[in-house]
């Protein structure tokens, strides 16, 4: 699955008030979600002397999947696309290694 097929699969799957006219909520659910990926590796630290276990990978791929789900809904609400985000994000990346290149 490519970027565009999961951002309008998971378009179906948003319901949320005034969709499609609130930043506001999927942008709070992205970084709520990102804080519970970042709350499961401090546990790693805490917990289990820093071994990554395979739950732990799997309930990490559970929840940066829900990361996923609200980036794309932060995408819709921008109008854009995560395939275009994607490109955007490599291409300034790739400049700023050459920057550091020279």
């Amino acid at each position: 699955m490519n970027f565009s097929e999961y951002q309008e699969k998971a378009s179906f799957t948003a319901h949320y008030p005034n969709r499609l006219k609130n930043l506001e909520y999927p942008t709070l659910g992205l970084v709520g979600e990102a804080g519970e990926v970042a709350n499961i590796v401090k546990k790693i630290q805490r917990d289990y002397n820093g071994i990554l276990t395979e739950e732990i990978k799997s309930r990490l791929k559970d929840e940066l999947g829900d990361v996923l789900w609200y980036l794309a809904a932060c995408a819709d609400e921008l109008g854009l696309q995560l395939e275009d985000i994607a490109k955007h994000n490599i291409e300034k990346l790739a400049e700023r290694h050459k920057k550091k290149a020279t």
